[in-house]
């Protein structure tokens, strides 16, 4: 019988190998057991509640929809969306119907092939280790108990329509209207479908949307906002006609931008600029969170706000854990997804593009000019990433090897210090660095650098490829 195991965030596997009906199925029945407790939920006075969305990929909604069969059949009160919705709105509706869980049916930026199941706490953050172990410890203990669907029970509506009026409430959306901005959404085939174009309808803001319909191939590509993925966003704004470029990805939890001429702006550089957005111009202060595989310019950018910094692992639920517990002003990973104060415990790629999008407006400046100014004040960053496929038996060697090797310089540069709380990351003298990282969603290895020059940053990835597979004496 098929392992299933949760990573940095759900569980994902292939359709029609790992990722099938009957198994979807026995992870819903574990999760109903988890939430019912030892006891089967007989000592509840109420039954759990449980919210369930579902994106775009193939045959996300009948997924969905057996998961809440599942549900029922365990008496657990069901909420469905009717329509495809993005991660951040099954957060908002489970805040807001008070539910104790959520579901939402989804691989994220995975491949097309791939779907997968993502747990949300009752807080709307990313369920932690401690649930998902508990969940994979129950799956195939006891049988599947299905109820039919009916559609009052489980209750159906749209999720996305409150999630869209919370938006509303959280950006001067009118003062963006104002602005004649010409603004450039991908929304890579996936959910976030053509909502910024509508939120921004009846002003002087005009929205152009590429690939906002469905199609379950996402047109070839990973429904992930990086260059590779971006090629026709990437041409449309070298042409001058877009003062900015947005980018969703296939549960538009997360964001990347395009900068006029065509570079991909990276999230960390879009989490510090929301940063200064919110401490210089709406006078917001509190603590920033970031991920070991993110940007330097954050800590820069921190530093002159007088900000401190908290460091985790790669995954949004560690961002989401300090957020609980402190007041966080922004955090976010490098992958894309950012969290706010006074917003969901959730990222959330399309309000990211809005609150770029607040700030042009708020201080009367493009897009470029602010990058300018940034890039003047803090300095250029050149940041890479290669995703490699890695054979498992030296995914363990490699770490080893690393751990052995005392690698005190990295291309003539010297080392000044390793961290090991993610992977492996080597820190060199200037800020330039190096980070040897396992995907937690996908079987890859992941290798990132980022210098003070582009050539730098390129060959410490090369390096990184080079080490990681001369242990097979393959390159």
């Amino acid at each position: 019988m098929l392992t299933i195991k949760f990573g940095t965030d759900g569980w994902r596997a292939v359709m029609d190998k790992e990722f099938t009906f009957p198994n979807v199925e026995r992870v819903a029945q574990a999760f109903s057991d988890y939430l019912k407790g030892p006891d089967g939920g007989k000592s509840a006075n109420v039954a759990p509640k449980v919210v369930v969305g579902y994106d775009w990929r193939r045959d996300s909604e009948n997924f969905a929809k057996a998961f809440a069969e599942i549900l029922v059949g365990n008496r657990i009160e069901t909420i469905l969306s009717r329509n495809a919705c993005t991660t951040p709105a099954v957060s908002f509706t489970l805040v807001d119907q008070k539910a104790d869980a959520g579901i939402m049916i989804t691989a994220s930026h995975n491949p097309p092939q791939y779907n997968g199941i993502k747990i949300k706490s009752k807080y709307g953050s990313s369920a932690d280790k401690s649930t998902t172990d508990a969940v994979e410890a129950l799956i195939g203990k006891n049988n599947v108990l299905r109820a039919a669907f009916d559609q009052s029970d489980p209750r159906v509506f749209d999720f996305n329509d409150k999630y869209l009026q919370l938006l509303k409430s959280y950006v001067r959306l009118d003062l963006i209207r104002q602005a004649p901005y010409r603004v450039l959404v991908d929304s890579m085939h996936g959910v976030g479908d053509g909502h910024i174009g509508r939120l921004l309808k009846g002003g002087k803001a005009q929205v152009t949307t590429l690939r906002g319909e469905r199609d379950t191939t996402f047109g070839g590509v990973n429904p992930e906002p990086i260059p590779q993925n971006l090629s026709l966003a990437i041409e449309k704004m070298k042409t001058g006609e877009f003062d900015l470029g947005i980018v969703t990805d296939g549960d538009a939890d997360r964001v990347g931008a395009i900068r006029p001429g065509g570079e991909f702006i990276s999230p960390g550089i879009i989490l510090s600029l929301i940063m200064l957005h919110f401490v210089e111009d709406l006078k917001k202060t509190g603590s920033v969170v970031t991920t070991i595989s993110n940007t330097g310019l954050i800590y820069r950018v921190a530093k002159k706000l007088g900000l401190k910094v908290h460091e985790t692992p790669v995954g949004f639920k560690y961002v989401c854990e300090i957020m609980r517990r402190e007041n966080v002003l922004i955090g976010g990973e490098e992958s894309g997804g950012i969290g706010f104060q006074g917003y969901l415990y959730e990222r959330d790629g399309m309000l990211s593009g809005l609150l770029l999008l607040e700030m042009m407006a708020m201080r009367k400046q493009s897009f470029d000019e602010i990058l300018r100014g940034v890039e003047k004040e803090f300095g250029k960053l050149y940041y890479v990433r290669k995703d490699l496929a890695y054979p498992n038996e030296l995914k363990a060697r490699l770490f080893e090897a690393l751990s052995r090797n005392d690698l005190r310089t990295l291309e003539g540069h010297p080392v000044k210090e390793t961290k090991t709380h993610d992977g492996t990351k080597l820190i060199l003298e200037d800020g330039s660095w190096l980070l040897f990282r396992l995907s937690g969603t996908e079987p890859i290895l992941r290798i990132y650098s980022e210098a003070t020059s582009a050539p730098l940053a390129e060959s410490l990835v090369n390096f990184g490829k080079a080490f990681a597979f001369g242990l097979s004496g393959k390159a």
